[in-house]
């Protein structure tokens, strides 16, 4: 045993300097918890006690038991003025009546998982943690575990056991299962939130949810982050610089979550990835504007409430979007009347505008080269065949005596040389016996036949 008489409280992290959820444990092993003993009340003077497991107990006052048995290795934790003695336990004793006298066995505590949804509890502020979470905030299933920048608040005056189920070293009473837990000094520091980025323990998460088998709703909606279907409806907002993210979850719930109408709506928000296409996230001006915030609105039912609320969320961003720091917002609805859309400025009209011109465009691109892989071709198309002309009769074409009347007039007479012998023969000009041409050293020289008989040389 070992004796403690301080409050017990941890948290992880840093009140007040935090733009994420506070996550507190709800289960203990506290022995004045009639939930953790399996005959469902605390043991009284006549009862055997025992504690099969090795653990630690915090045990608030005093106790009488007739018998306690203890594992090999666990631990009592002690407030102030609480012990155990042996004695007493008549029928006086408050809930030592009929059915006392029996052993009273402490439920294993080891099954206790950190990675299961259901066992813990989200708030904005310490105080909704003191209200039992109320507020009608909840977080989806990757959420409700403790994200890295969460703060995790472990009850006062309480003991506990955790499996975390994980790597590394961890503690060997209150921690168990190998794990190693690194506590940070700061919180987010991004007034817009930060991812949670649980999906590398989405197996662990989602392995003990229970899905409903058939939301009663006409298109159930999986959330990011979500392991079910759920009916309700979801708000997706594109974030400028300037948004806060604390200051708008307390803005919808003041003033719709805080409404009567509203209240049996429950909403999450928080930042998620991926939020516009990479286009988009370039034109709005860096990787960050990728991100977006989700709010997942559900009321038990069919989700129409939820629909209505989100509808009205989704009004006061196209009223409010511009001193908010939002640049527009789409919903997505269960009941499959069709969503709607709200913008700032008309800048997400001309993205989207864009976006969608350019997708499609290389839609058609990679199917026409899938398709051309793929052996396609376009069919041919065969021109249609003109009807042939009837042959035209030219008429002939007249010859040039036709055309002048008669015969062309083929000039005058040459008296020279059309008057038979009227120049005699020249011997030797026409004859088969051309006049030499002689080459000598001083030139190139030829005999003139006019001049033949005088010997006159000519030289050139």
């Amino acid at each position: 045993m070992l004796p403690r008489a301080d409050v017990f409280l941890l948290v992880f992290g840093l009140f007040g300097a935090t733009r994420a959820l506070y996550k507190q444990w709800i289960p203990d092993t506290n022995y004045e918890n009639r939930g953790n003993w399996d005959t469902g009340v605390v043991p009284c003077g006549r009862d055997r006690v025992a504690f099969p497991a090795p653990g630690s107990v915090y045990v608030e006052t005093a106790h009488s038991v007739r018998e306690m048995i203890l594992p090999a290795d666990g631990e009592l934790l002690l407030h102030a003025g609480a012990g155990f003695y042996v004695g007493g336990g008549g029928a006086e004793e408050p809930g030592c009546g009929a059915g006392a006298g029996a052993e009273a066995v402490f439920r294993d505590s080891d099954a206790l998982r950190w990675f299961d949804p259901a066992l813990w509890r989200a708030a904005l502020t310490p105080d909704d943690l003191e209200q039992q979470g109320r507020g009608g905030v909840f977080s989806v299933h990757e959420e409700s575990v403790p994200c890295a920048r969460d703060d995790v608040v472990f009850g006062a005056a309480t003991s506990f056991r955790v499996d975390t189920s994980s790597s590394g070293g961890g503690g060997v009473v209150t921690f168990h299962g190998g794990s190693r837990l690194a506590v940070e000094p700061s919180g987010c520091a991004d007034a817009a939130g930060c991812v949670c980025d649980n999906s590398a323990n989405r197996g662990r998460i989602c392995g003990g949810v229970a899905c409903a088998p058939a939301p009663p709703c006409r298109r159930p909606l999986r959330p990011a982050g979500h392991c079910c279907d759920v009916c309700g409806a979801l708000l997706s907002v594109r974030f400028a610089p300037g948004f806060s993210l604390l200051s708008y979850r307390r803005r919808v719930r003041r003033l719709f979550l805080e409404q009567p109408e509203y209240g049996a709506v429950r909403l999450a928000m928080s930042r998620v990835p991926g939020g516009a296409p990479p286009l988009t996230a370039l034109l709005l001006r860096g990787a960050a504007a990728a991100d977006r915030i989700q709010v997942v609105v559900l009321d038990g039912g069919a989700g129409l409430l939820a629909e209505a609320l989100a509808r009205d969320l989704l009004a006061d961003a196209d009223a409010h979007g511009a001193e908010l720091g939002i640049r527009g917002a789409e919903i997505e609805a269960s009941s499959g009347n069709g969503g709607g859309a709200a913008a700032a400025g008309g800048l997400a009209g001309a993205l989207v505008g864009a976006v969608f011109g350019v997708l499609l465009l290389v839609v058609v691109g990679v199917g026409g080269v899938v398709l051309r892989r793929r052996g396609w071709r376009p069919p041919r198309v065969a021109m249609p065949t003109m009807p042939s002309m009837p042959a035209m009769p030219w008429p002939r074409r007249a010859t040039v005596d036709e055309a002048l009347g008669g015969p062309m007039d083929a000039g005058f007479e040459n008296p020279i040389f059309d008057t038979p012998g009227l120049m005699p023969a020249v011997p030797g000009i026409y004859g088969a016996e051309m006049t030499p041409i002689s080459m000598t050293t001083p030139g190139v020289y030829f005999l003139n036949p006019a001049y033949e008989d005088q010997d006159t040389d000519l030289t050139v």
